[in-house]
């Protein structure tokens, strides 16, 4: 990975290499127990490897096109291409491609591969109520992203979802479901749904958890950079509470791009729904940037 001057993350590193490793595994255990009840996984894991490939290598073109977002020149949106011009320079990296996404929901986030086929992207909501050093900030945020690379191992993680997901799909439309194996037991159909969903949702709760861990890591990559987390946590309140004003049927439409967000679109309060969520609580972050901005204050 290419350095940066955004701070580190060891924490972070060594959840993306565990998380990697745990679905590495869980994918072997998978494809052990197909092979076992006799399924032909060949097809099934070329179609998803094709999907891996096509998400790994056009990201950032899919999430532009989901969010209905587009590129813009510096000509046509010459103050937000000066901040990233000017963060670029900070963090010493390579400028990403700039885009903007006309949605009336305040929100920003960053997507690609690596640092030189990246882009960041905003909403027409975000830079109407955002003022520079808010907009700077939440920028910072999003770059760091690109920098730590958790984006594209974010990318990759989803591979074992939706190989599961397509196995299911297959054993259902060929007729698996009305086989039994050689016990005469349970049909093997249902086996492979059980077992399909089963490492859907672990591979689930683990992408959730390094989600969830990425996002206070590019908080703090941002704050640092910056070196105004005071800005980072205004921004972070005054979206938070934007977000209010925003029609639920908007809102919903936007939640499965969640992942993809500097503040979800929507987020439960319940501690079961903490389990299943993108990004940490917000009084967390605000936590983490207070003490950010202490340890800046004492020259720490």
């Amino acid at each position: 990975m290419a350095q940066t001057r955004f701070a580190p993350d060891r924490g972070l590193t060594s959840r993306m290499v565990a998380t990697m490793f745990l679905l590495g595994l869980l994918y072997v255990i998978f494809v052990g127990v197909l092979v076992a009840l006799g399924v032909q996984t060949l097809l099934v894991l070329l179609i998803a490897g094709g999907t891996l490939l096509v998400q790994y290598f056009m990201s950032d073109r899919i999430a532009l096109f989901a969010m209905h977002g587009h590129e813009v020149t510096p000509e046509q949106a010459p103050e937000l291409h000066g901040m990233i011009d000017r963060l670029s320079a900070m963090a010493d990296m390579p400028k990403p491609r700039v885009a903007i996404a006309d949605s009336d929901i305040p929100n920003a986030f960053a997507t690609g591969r690596n640092q030189k086929n990246s882009v960041v992207c905003v909403t027409t909501g975000l830079l109407r109520r955002l003022d520079r050093a808010e907009l700077e900030g939440v920028l910072a945020h999003e770059m760091s992203h690109v920098a730590h690379r958790d984006v594209a191992v974010m990318t990759i993680a989803s591979f074992l979802g939706i190989a599961a997901g397509l196995m299911t799909r297959f054993a259902l439309y060929t007729g698996l479901g009305r086989g039994r194996d050689d016990r005469g037991g349970l049909p093997i159909g249902l086996i492979i749904m059980l077992v399909s969903g089963l490492v859907y949702a672990v591979s689930f709760l683990l992408t959730r958890a390094l989600s969830r861990y990425r996002e206070l890591a590019a908080d703090r990559a941002g704050a640092l950079l910056t070196q105004r987390p005071s800005v980072l946590a205004s921004a972070l309140v005054k979206i938070s509470g934007e977000m209010a004003r925003i029609p639920t049927r908007d809102l919903r439409e936007a939640e499965p791009f969640n992942a993809f967000f500097f503040v979800p679109a929507l987020s439960g309060g319940t501690s079961l729904a903490a389990l299943f969520a993108t990004h940490p609580p917000l009084n967390r972050r605000l936590e983490q940037l207070a003490r950010i901005s202490a340890q800046l204050g004492q020259g720490v």
